[in-house]
């Protein structure tokens, strides 16, 4: 699995948690070993601008997905595709003015954009309040595990995330 971590923000964004996290997550929702991702995290003016081009929308926001070969979660005993799950654009100094209102660190709000835009480029959505339900869901299963597995609880191996 190849996945690229760039910190384009000018502020601090642990690269290897991030990639570590990503991992993860994508292993967790059984996307193919070989498949691809890159995440960028970039300044607010660079996220605004591309807030504009791609989502028509003004302003900057916390995180951008642009899912490329619409891969989706394998199921189990089922071979998933491989491909390039696609590019994730953060933006860590929305991600700390987000923490400081959630009353949490700028970690924690990272790591939680960082799954939600995993998320998003597996084709889930939050439009519908199903979708709403569904996704955030396993969102916060997936960072429950992640934060147990960062403090070295063993995960369950036979546990699928779909």
């Amino acid at each position: 699995m190849s996945i690229e971590v760039l910190n384009e923000s000018g502020h601090d964004l642990d690269v290897r948690r991030t990639q570590r996290l990503a991992r993860f997550v994508m292993d967790r929702m059984r996307v193919h070993p070989d498949a691809e991702l890159c995440v960028t995290a970039v300044d607010e003016a660079t996220i605004a601008e591309l807030n504009a081009k791609w989502m028509e929308k003004d302003g900057p926001t916390d995180v951008l997905a642009f899912p490329m070969d619409e891969l989706r979660p394998g199921k189990v005993n089922e071979e998933p595709e491989d491909g390039v799950l696609g590019d994730l654009v953060l933006c860590p100094s929305i991600a700390e003015k987000q923490a400081v209102e959630a009353g949490h660190d700028v970690t924690d709000e990272l790591d939680l954009l960082t799954v939600h835009g995993v998320l998003h480029l597996l084709g889930y959505d939050h439009a519908e309040p199903e979708e709403h339900k569904e996704m955030f869901g396993l969102q916060a299963r997936l960072l429950a595990e992640w934060q147990g597995v960062s403090r070295g609880q063993a995960l369950a191996p036979d546990r699928p995330a779909t």
